[in-house]
């Protein structure tokens, strides 16, 4: 089922929760919607599924306006951050409860509900636990049930709020590879909510990256990191090196340094700030290393190898900028420039993107 959002608003107070927001959700997509805390993601979802009231524009499911319909009407089902469940109930009677409560021209019969929940514990890896109680899991594990009961209900449309968001890290990395192959199974259309942006690029077909109300960029998650559309968007999904640059035909001066732009050949004159992510520089210890074309120099203040990566806090040289440079290098390259603190190296961008002063 298709979702659409045509220009909602919701102000609470005199916060302004929702600004005039757009956006398309395709059938059997999972979405992400990410973004810092009261950037309007959770207003947004609890719109979507009919649990708060826009104060202006629309909702439509499959193209037929939903706005005004009541939470039940909408067939959605909702999976909570802090799980929800039950806790007097064994976790069978948990995923069972959104049947048992139907109305009864509605509601399977027993044997069906039997069937139906014994289907989904199995599909969510636990109906070796039916008759066990929520105090008697992990959070990971009910997380999951709180899923099932969720899907029990057949819903066409899935809302999770921060779902993995009161777990611990490997939990959480565990989960999401878990949901991200449970719906290419199911193909049931899925919004999400996250600040955490690893989970958001991981998990989701598309991400739409909100700040203060209002929607900054739509995208696949390599869409959305290799070519931000904002200053906020840079910062917000992971870290990045601020320059002072200028662009002309397709050359660059980038923290004082000329370098090749063959990718902003069209550029006539722009100056602003240059974003460099940290990977997206070039390191050697020596200058002429570099294609002849200049290069930064810094030293090396401090060193933390991570797994297969190792990153490089540097200092530059002329004093211009007394913000810490950051740089990630393979481990590979680490040992093949032999570096220690207090090391003099040269740095130059090998990609980055050019916003006009003023955005910044």
């Amino acid at each position: 089922m298709s979702i659409e959002i045509r220009n909602l608003s919701k102000q609470f107070g005199t916060f302004s929760a929702l600004r005039d927001v757009s956006l398309e959700v395709k059938s059997g997509e999972l979405l992400a919607l990410l973004g810092p805390s009261g950037s309007g993601k959770t207003t947004l979802l609890r719109v979507i599924a009919g649990l708060e009231a826009a104060d202006t524009g629309q909702v439509l499911f499959q193209g037929e306006d939903a706005t005004d319909q009541h939470v039940r009407e909408r067939q959605v089902g909702f999976v909570f951050q802090h799980y929800a469940l039950f806790r007097n109930m064994t976790i069978f009677e948990n995923v069972a409860f959104g049947l048992r409560v139907r109305p009864k021209k509605f509601r399977p019969s027993t044997a069906e509900i039997q069937q139906r929940v014994h289907e989904l514990l199995k599909l969510v890896q636990l109906d070796w636990l039916a008759d066990r109680y929520p105090h008697q899991l992990s959070g990971g594990q009910r997380q999951r049930i709180a899923l099932a009961r969720a899907l029990a209900v057949e819903p066409k449309v899935l809302l999770l709020d921060e779902p993995f968001g009161a777990l611990d890290a490997k939990v959480r990395k565990e989960l999401r590879s878990w949901l991200r192959r449970l719906h290419d199974e199911m193909h049931i259309t899925s919004v999400f909510v996250t600040h955490d942006q690893e989970e958001a690029l991981e998990v989701a077909d598309r991400v739409v990256v909100m700040n203060e109300g209002r929607i900054e960029q739509i995208g696949t998650p390599d869409e959305v990191y290799e070519h931000p559309a904002s200053p906020f968007v840079y910062k917000f999904l992971g870290k990045v090196n601020l320059f002072h640059g200028r662009l002309h035909r397709g050359r660059a001066w980038i923290g004082g340094i000329e370098i090749d732009a063959p990718e902003h050949t069209e550029a006539e004159e722009l100056s602003g700030v240059a974003y460099v992510r940290p990977h997206d520089i070039h390191v050697d210890k020596v200058d002429h290393a570099l294609n002849g074309e200049g290069a930064i120099a810094a030293h090396v203040s401090h060193i933390l190898s991570v797994g297969p990566v190792v990153r490089l806090q540097l200092v530059r040289d002329d004093g211009k900028d007394k913000e810490l440079i950051e740089v990630e290098i393979s481990r590979e390259r680490f040992r093949e420039l032999q570096l220690t603190r207090g090391d003099q190296v040269f740095i130059k961008p090998s990609r980055f993107d050019l916003f006009p002063a003023q955005i910044h």
